[in-house]
């Protein structure tokens, strides 16, 4: 892959939505190391991010913070979504409306600039879940007459220093204790933070990617064995790691449980029965090969290394 930064893509402002989140800031640290100008759409002013990034004021519902963020870019990476609720009009807000209002102002502002939109592989099977279904609808307000140079990447499950969803489980198992959604023999597939930022920079970087849709993973994208992350684990950690299978059914009634308390105590759930659904899925291995041919990208975290990155080496 050639450096994704000599590419003109990336030579003007890189406007990023949901620069707060897991990997909006990963790629907005990126960025800024190379000295890009980034502009990030944000709701609140206080938060946390490189002083050199050029803060915009609004959300996705204001079409005038919308044109102060795009006007004179390169590029957008469109990273905003919703991945907590409670009903399908939660998810259906940020990640439909919210897309629907930035391809509208895109169009009109600036017709032609180029776009990457990080989805999510969830979107294969909309059926699913709530996000699921909502991930799938803002991909299909893309097509032909879409008035800008877009590129869809569908990454699986992220991982990696900063990530909040994945990292209980994560240091459960450093603590020795795997717990197995479903069925052991399930399969897992995952993505390295520091390979999902490579991937979107690549993305940008090649004319080949406009106008299509990529499922991104590491390089084992039929995924893994839990006994394989366990083992990983183990190593990782000097310690043995018990895989403890949680059955369909009680993650079933937990979720049910669960998206009763939120509408209770009026917050964005977590494990919903979508989400127990998404964790049960027998199939969630990826077809990386057309964009490794389209971009030139090439994962280059092994799970080894990217536990480490997460839970240490000791």
């Amino acid at each position: 892959m050639t450096d994704p930064f000599s590419s003109p893509e990336l030579h003007g402002p890189v406007a990023v939505t949901g620069a707060t989140g897991f990997v909006g800031r990963a790629l907005t640290a990126r960025l800024v190391e190379q000295g890009i100008v980034v502009r990030a759409l944000l709701r609140r002013q206080d938060v946390k991010l490189p002083a050199a990034v050029e803060r915009i004021q609004g959300d996705l519902a204001d079409p005038a913070a919308i044109d102060h963020l795009i006007a004179d870019t390169s590029l957008v990476v469109h990273c905003a979504g919703a991945v907590r609720g409670a009903s399908r009009e939660a998810f259906d807000r940020v990640n439909v409306a919210g897309t629907e209002m930035l391809l509208a102002r895109v169009g009109q502002v600036h017709p032609g600039v180029r776009l990457i939109h990080l989805s999510s592989l969830a979107a294969r099977a909309p059926e699913l879940s709530h996000y699921a279904a909502s991930k799938r609808a803002a991909e299909d307000l893309y097509g032909a007459d879409t008035r800008c140079r877009w590129t869809l990447l569908r990454p699986t499950a992220i991982y990696g220093p900063g990530d909040r969803e994945l990292l209980p489980l994560l240091k459960a198992m450093a603590r020795g204790w795997a717990f197995v959604p479903g069925v052991a023999e399930a399969r897992v597939t995952l993505i390295h933070i520091d390979d999902a930022v490579a991937a979107i920079l690549a993305a940008a970087a090649s004319v080949d990617c406009i106008d299509g849709c990529f499922e991104i993973a590491d390089n084992r994208p039929d995924g893994y064995a839990w006994s394989e992350l366990c083992a990983a684990v183990a190593t990782l950690r000097g310690r043995k790691v018990r895989a403890i299978p949680v059955p369909t059914a009680l993650l079933s009634v937990l979720g049910k449980t669960n998206l009763g308390l939120s509408r209770i105590l009026h917050r964005a759930p977590m494990l919903t029965p979508g989400k127990v659904r998404e964790l049960t899925h027998p199939d969630w291995s990826c077809d990386t090969a057309a964009f490794r041919q389209a971009s030139g990208w090439t994962p280059r975290m092994e799970l080894q290394r990217g536990l480490a990155s997460v839970l240490g080496d000791s």
